[in-house]
């Protein structure tokens, strides 16, 4: 039987730090994903994401769900109070309760094809990308939806979009379309990206990225899905830490806390059959990491 041990991968280099994560709830979630801590949340936020719905845990084991939408891919907060969700097909103001504020129409109409992960950029634009339920290669696309509520298509030819984030001096972007295993680096300026290349590739080992967060010294922290792991990494590469876990399926990351020392991580449970389950009983819990001397930034919001 398969286990996941908290402790170092084979596959780490020599000297590589291990740090050891807990879990904060059971399996509550079937998808896990997009995790989120803001001041005026009282805690952290993610989504589980094709039951459509927002989790809350604000400082004890007791997790809140709200139905949002058929599918809740990601959210951010907006500046003025509330949330902007990427539901199934488009975008979705919430006010501060989380009820609809107003829904914009569709962003296109193809039902093989949803939302998936996304994040705010410092110019208060919100960015969500898509994928096929498929996953068909090059279906899918990267769109930013502005303060004004207008749509727009900037990146096509995508696969599954997922983990999206910014350099502390927020001149550049972060990607990842999981199928390439690639981390490709855009240079950023108000709200318009350029220069796509790739900043490195995570090659060996298990897993392919998806989610991922900048923490304040600049570094990213990777999730790896089917690779049971977070891992720390310079912006050229350089691996610095690992999280091992003791699930496959891990999703996305933020940090959290008052002081922004706790990486947040959410996991899956999604398409697993009886056996891998029972090797995996936290699959779809959310897990806390610790980290004494790195800080996160604080997570970008949506102006509109």
């Amino acid at each position: 039987m398969l286990t996941f041990p908290n402790t170092p991968d084979a596959n780490l280099p020599p000297g590589v730090p291990v740090l050891t994560a807990r879990p904060v709830t059971p399996a509550v979630a079937e998808h896990g994903e997009g995790p989120v801590w803001h001041p005026s949340f009282g805690g952290v936020r993610w989504v589980d994401m094709q039951a459509g719905d927002i989790l809350e845990l604000a400082g004890t084991e007791d997790v809140r769900r709200t139905h949002v939408g058929t599918v809740a891919a990601c959210f951010r907060p907006r500046r003025g109070g509330g949330i902007v969700l990427a539901d199934q097909r488009g975008f979705v103001l919430l006010d501060e309760a989380m009820q609809v504020e107003r829904r914009l129409p569709e962003v296109w109409h193809d039902p093989g094809i949803r939302m998936n992960e996304g994040g705010a950029d410092p110019a208060g634009n919100f960015w969500a990308g898509s994928m096929a339920y498929d996953q068909t290669p090059g279906a899918a696309a990267l769109y930013r939806l502005s303060p004004d509520l207008s749509v727009e298509k900037v990146l096509d030819g995508v696969t599954v979009s997922n983990g999206f984030g910014f350099s502390p001096d927020g001149a550049h972007a972060y990607y990842v379309d999981t199928p390439t295993k690639k981390i490709d680096v855009f240079d950023h300026r108000d709200g318009t990206l350029s220069g796509r290349r790739t900043a490195f590739t995570i090659a060996d080992g298990p897993g392919s990225p998806d989610g991922l967060t900048v923490d304040a010294e600049g570094c990213l922290w990777v999730a790896l899905f089917a690779g049971a792991a977070v891992h720390r990494y310079t912006p050229d590469g350089e691996l610095l830490a690992a999280v091992p876990l003791p699930v496959a399926q891990v999703t996305a990351c933020t940090f959290g806390g008052p002081e922004l020392d706790r990486l947040y991580i959410t996991t899956s449970r999604e398409n697993l059959d009886a056996d891998a389950l029972a090797a995996q009983p936290l699959a779809g819990a959310l897990f806390c990491v610790d980290l004494p001397g790195v800080r996160g930034l604080p997570v970008l919001e949506f102006a509109g």
